[in-house]
């Protein structure tokens, strides 16, 4: 069956990938190469480059991260000054080389690449109509769906078969496409996902991040508009805004968690975000103690903020293990909660005897929050303060973010207090939606909310995806699965 996907079991969100093109640049695909590096945070399951030399398309794509898939020979086989890249973490379909992007096409106006952050809500639709008329498709990701579409399009350009094409799809996607001889850079009508562009001496460059121009020293120039298309080739840079603009409906979960500090998002500063998150949290929830930690790294600078506005002082009390790799061997015996010690270790001499403020991006599940309690409570904490700097996680994601299901997400399942208990801390706070919206860079109704108050801007999932999510989800753990109790030794 399709739509099939293969879940990690983790106590955060992942955001789906990342995209990075560049057009009229010398070894443009060791340029991409390098912003794929940059954006290694935003996919690391597999990776792949599409280049063009104006006559025909060159790809390689492989599972594992930027480093572990291309080699020195494999970019010298990517010809051509224009090229384009993904970095991917599955949240449609399975972790399969097929579904490795750039997606790579021949059809009736020659060879097409595709690469997409985000989730088409309606591709389950769209895909079994086509299948039903004799399609076949090649891989279980719903951005092949784009390729289908684009192929049918009785339209006498490439742009109006784009146009034609995304006419039809519902959902969130920041996408690149790529023809032997243009590139074209597409946000959807919401704005849901990041994509910016930038000026690489006579070149253009577009990415997920800011952070990925910086590394090829490229110039940020703006945002892609929602709602946009950016067209580069031999003639030059133009644009047009084939949608409208819808309800804007950036994804605040990029300014609390998944890009990275020293990126712009959505046109601010993430590190900037994150300390007036941290600094509202602590106006919400003050707390008498001696030090504040950060679970590291998504929540130091949230811990930065709430450190400066309550006046306690920020320590270095987690220490975050970088070397783990994609994959180790768990030993039968506690594997769990090996899993968590191997990736955090607290600082004894720093912990013991101590009050701590313990600064997070989010909980998820709580099972991982819950284990670094009890690890913090055996290095001799004296109390523990857990606080939040996003609010209640109640809802899944359904526009290109990684998330359990409802009945895994504790606190659609549990009050505050509840949650409290669980983790078996002193106090709990959450920052307030109204307090995060408030100090946001954004006008407070640019953002989707929906994972904290349901509010979804678009009408999610037909019926038949619906179904296959119900399959999907029916093995997945319950809230709180494989926590053991207080005996057991971590």
């Amino acid at each position: 069956m399709f739509l099939q996907r293969a879940f990690h079991i983790r106590d955060k969100f992942h955001d789906e990938c990342g995209v990075f093109g560049v057009f009229k640049a010398k070894h443009a695909s060791e340029l991409v190469f390098m912003g794929l590096y940059a954006l290694q945070h935003r996919g690391q399951e597999s990776a792949g480059i599409v280049s063009t030399d104006g006559q025909s398309l060159y790809s390689y794509k492989s599972m594992g991260l930027v480093s572990e898939v291309f080699k020195q020979k494999d970019l010298r086989k990517l010809k051509g000054m224009a090229a384009m890249g993904h970095n991917r973490y599955s949240t449609h379909g399975s972790t399969i080389l097929a579904n490795a992007q750039p997606l790579v096409a021949n059809y009736k106006r020659g060879e097409l690449a595709v690469a997409h952050n985000g989730n088409l809500v309606n591709a389950g639709e769209l895909r079994l109509g086509m299948e039903q008329e004799g399609s076949i498709f090649q891989s279980s990701s719903d951005s092949e769906v784009f390729i289908h579409l684009m192929a049918r399009s009785r339209s006498k350009s490439m742009e109006d078969s784009v146009v034609e094409a995304l006419s039809q799809v519902r959902g969130a996607y920041s996408l690149l496409m790529m023809s032997e001889t243009a590139l074209y850079a597409i946000r959807d009508p919401y704005g849901f996902r990041p994509l910016c562009l930038g000026k690489l001496k006579e070149g253009w460059v577009f990415a997920s991040e800011s952070c990925a121009l910086d590394i090829v020293g490229a110039t940020y120039e703006r945002n892609v508009e929602p709602g946009e298309m950016v067209i580069v080739d031999k003639s030059g840079i133009r644009t047009r805004q084939i949608f409208p603009k819808k309800r804007y409906a950036a994804c605040i979960f990029e300014l609390i968690y998944f890009a990275r500090p020293d990126s712009l998002v959505f046109g601010r500063p993430a590190e900037e975000a994150r300390i007036a998150f941290g600094k509202q949290l602590a106006r919400e929830h003050p707390v008498q103690a001696d030090i504040v930690i950060a679970v590291p790294d998504s929540s130091n600078t949230a811990a930065m903020g709430y450190s400066e506005e309550s006046g306690i002082p920020l320590k270095f009390g987690l220490i975050r293990n970088h070397y783990i790799g994609r994959t180790f061997i768990q030993p039968s015996q506690g594997g769990r909660d090996l899993a968590v010690k191997i990736k955090f270790n607290p600082v004894e001499h720093i912990i013991t005897g101590k009050r701590v403020v313990v600064v997070d991006d989010s909980i998820v599940r709580g099972s991982t929050s819950r284990k670094l309690v009890k690890m913090l409570r055996r290095a001799g904490a004296k109390e523990i303060h857990y606080r939040v700097s996003s609010p209640p996680t109640i809802g899944p994601c359904y526009y290109g973010i990684d998330t359990p299901t409802k009945k895994e997400l504790i606190a659609a399942n549990m009050s505050v207090n509840e949650i409290r208990k669980y983790l078996r801390v002193d106090s709990l706070g959450y920052l307030s939606l109204e307090g995060m919206l408030k100090v946001a860079p954004l006008k407070p109704e640019a953002f989707c909310t929906a994972c904290f108050n349901g509010d979804y801007p678009v009408p999610v999932v037909e019926e038949i995806d619906k179904f296959e999510l119900e399959k999907i989800h029916e093995n997945r753990v319950e809230v709180g699965a494989g926590v053991e109790d207080e005996e057991e030794t971590i």
